[in-house]
């Protein structure tokens, strides 16, 4: 015998990424339960070649170790590891550790500084065309004087202590931060902005819930490069009167001729920038968790 209540019909489409981006902007990720935490980890198919990849420079440094030991690569254009090893060692842990740490905390300020008012400027460029007209132009032309044409005026505007060395990391971390942050905006499915005024969010629920979620990959590249260049700026900044740091470092092996001061801060340089890209890009996996990105080629592997 046939019901005589009526039959609810879900006509309801099904959910797009438009839907999905801004309920996951609503009610946040959810939080894994106790049998999904107590799960084994995936096994990783690249772990061998991470492996790899951090062997290959110490590999390298062995090769190089050899040809020099052997004569083959002059001694006092590329000193052995070994020997750089030695100088490093004999500056002592508590020397090394300032110079480290004072090329270190310059980074991070003025790394901080610049990415802070690139992701305030940049998202005030990205979303208003009228501000990228006023303001790109001149960001064009400030973007291609190099680092060491700034070093002078800095000097002149803020004598020789820690106020200019910041400023000019500042100055090389804004703009590659800017323009992706410019970039990222204005790369948003415009499906996505559509969805968002269809349930009419505001202008302010607009860019938190869709705008900026969906430019935060491409922002995090820029975030990543503009770090890698405020390590650059950093070398250029402790030549304005520093006593202390890698970049001195680098400057007092050049002028007493100790290349092996010279690679020893170089390696120190890279060893650190490795590091502090490390740092955010595992933030930015943290971050971007949601993310359901194409990561390689399966045909590549």
């Amino acid at each position: 015998m046939a019901s005589n209540e009526p039959r609810t019909i879900d006509a309801s489409p099904p959910i797009s990424t438009a839907k999905a981006l801004l309920t996951l902007a609503r009610r946040g990720s959810p939080r894994p339960s106790c049998s999904e935490l107590a799960q084994p980890r995936p096994h990783d198919p690249l772990r061998l070649w991470r492996n790899a990849g951090l062997a290959l420079p110490v590999l390298f440094l062995a090769v190089v170790e050899v040809l020099v030991r052997t004569s083959l690569l002059p001694m006092h254009l590329v000193p052995a590891p070994s020997a750089i090893a030695q100088t490093l060692w004999d500056l002592g842990a508590e020397r090394l550790a300032r110079h480290i740490g004072a090329s270190v905390i310059r980074v991070y300020g003025g790394f901080a500084i610049g990415a802070a008012l690139a992701l305030l400027i940049g998202a005030a460029m990205g979303v208003s065309r009228r501000v990228e007209a006023l303001l790109d132009p001149a960001f064009q032309a400030l973007r291609a004087i190099p680092s060491l044409a700034w070093v002078p005026i800095l000097l002149l505007w803020m004598g020789i202590d820690e106020a200019p060395k910041i400023t000019l990391i500042a100055i090389g971390a804004f703009f590659p931060v800017q323009l992706s942050v410019v970039a990222g905006i204005r790369g948003v499915d415009r499906k996505l902005i559509e969805f968002g005024q269809l349930n009419r969010l505001s202008r302010r629920a607009l860019f938190t819930r869709i705008l900026l979620p969906a430019s935060m990959p491409q922002i995090f590249t820029g975030l990543r490069t503009g770090l890698s260049l405020a390590w650059m700026f950093m070398v250029a900044a402790e030549l304005i009167a520093a006593t202390r740091g890698l970049g001195y470092l680098l400057s007092d092996g050049r002028e007493t001729g100790r290349p092996d001061l010279v690679f020893g801060a170089i390696l120190l340089l890279a060893l650190l920038g490795k590091l502090s890209d490390g740092m955010l890009k595992a933030i930015e996996l943290r971050a971007l968790s949601w993310r359901d990105a194409h990561e390689g080629s399966e045909v590549a592997r």
